[in-house]
């Protein structure tokens, strides 16, 4: 059937072929891979996720109900900073919890231990965040490593390892090759390895882009089953977010006007990449749009694409395709399916697209339509 626009549209099919491949990394190098809600939080596809046993991390305390409730599984907690009313909760619905600081472990350390000695409480594995400052990423509001970043503990400022602390936790990555993980465990190793053979796991955090097709998966298990040998004591932890969704969805969308500025021709299509492709404008980055020409050629057709947003800066370009574009043309944008429903807004009230699921036996299945009471209701 032929949908209205917009709506974002996940494949079944797409979605199981990472997960494939994410299960086959996970048993021959030995690893727990679980999946961060921050890239993909659309749990009407997680009875898909739960068939492969896929656990998740939580940031907030939303995160985690998402968890406890809709994949079934207690968390595996991060947060730069709990408080009195948080940590009780947290405590709740995670099996671990990683703390950003030696000071907010001490100031908890009491509570969880008294959650542990609890006839009958499930067992928190307390951890500590730790920064090996080795940037390997090159835009700095996706780089956890830079110089002044919040995140972790750094070699400098851990003198001993905290008792109680039980695992380590780092993240340095974004959409990163193995290549680059290999250059952060180096860093690791160097700095905090006098500590790895007292704990119990290492979480190396996300970014692992490992279904992107020209990603090394084989280098990455030998990366990681040589790291496991030179440590075997330790449970080995990953979370990538994009890896699990990439390639496995789009944006559909249509073209309502098309203006012309200075010489400059926009197609004004009925989303926006601030409200929902915000990653676009904010990393920026320019998608494939599946009807465009594969390169811009200015003796084509081209267009700036503009959202419906009164936002000036509501546009990215330039795609070029074979014919002139006009009201009512379709435009697919392509690889949507992580780190956007997870960003949308509601800034001018502009319609949140529908979300989609085409299944494996080719049926499609409006999973959610979204009204103007979505949009009252999130004033309420």
């Amino acid at each position: 059937m032929k949908l209205k626009t917009p709506y974002y549209i996940v494949y079944e099919e797409k979605l199981r072929r990472n997960l494939n491949l994410i299960l086959r990394v996970s048993r021959e190098a030995d690893v727990k891979i679980i999946m961060a809600f921050k890239a993909n939080a659309l749990w009407r596809t997680f009875p898909i996720f739960r068939e492969y046993g896929i656990c998740s991390t939580a940031s907030s305390v939303n995160e985690m109900l998402l968890a406890n409730d809709e994949l079934e599984c207690l968390a595996h907690t991060y947060c730069p900073a709990y408080t009195d009313e948080t940590i009780e909760q947290f405590m709740q619905g995670s099996s671990h919890i990683t703390f950003n600081s030696v000071e907010q472990y001490r100031r908890f350390a009491d509570r969880i231990a008294t959650h542990n000695a609890t006839v009958g409480a499930h067992r928190i594995s307390c951890g500590l965040r730790i920064n090996p400052m080795c940037s390997v990423i090159e835009t700095d509001i996706y780089n956890p490593c830079c110089p002044g970043s919040r995140f972790g503990v750094t070699a400098d400022q851990l003198t001993s390892l905290p008792d109680g602390i039980e695992g380590m936790h780092f993240h340095a990555l974004c959409e990163s090759t193995s290549y680059d993980l290999a250059k952060v465990l180096d860093a690791v190793e160097a700095q905090f390895g006098h500590y790895l053979d007292n704990l119990q796991w290492l979480n190396m955090g996300g970014g692992h882009l490992m279904t992107r097709a020209d990603y090394d998966v084989e280098h990455l298990i030998g990366l990681l089953k040589a790291f496991k040998q030179r440590h075997p004591n330790l449970d080995i932890i990953l979370e990538p977010g994009s890896a699990f969704c990439w390639q496995t969805g789009d944006l559909e969308a249509s073209v309502v006007d098309v203006v012309e500025n200075s010489g400059i021709h926009t197609a004004i299509v009925d989303v926006s990449f601030a409200c929902h492709m915000p990653d676009c404008l904010e990393m920026p980055y320019q998608p494939r749009i599946s009807q465009a020409l594969s390169e811009v050629d200015r003796t084509k057709p081209t267009y700036r694409i503009g959202g419906n947003s009164c936002l000036s800066g509501d546009y990215v370009g330039d795609w070029s395709f074979a014919e002139p574009l006009k009201a009512g043309d379709r435009l697919t944008f392509e690889d949507m399916n992580h780190y956007t429903t997870v960003k949308t807004n509601m800034f001018n009230g502009i319609q949140h697209p529908s979300l989609v699921l085409k299944r494996m036996d080719g049926a499609t299945v409006v999973m959610r339509e979204f009204t103007y009471e979505d949009y009252k209701n999130r004033m309420d």
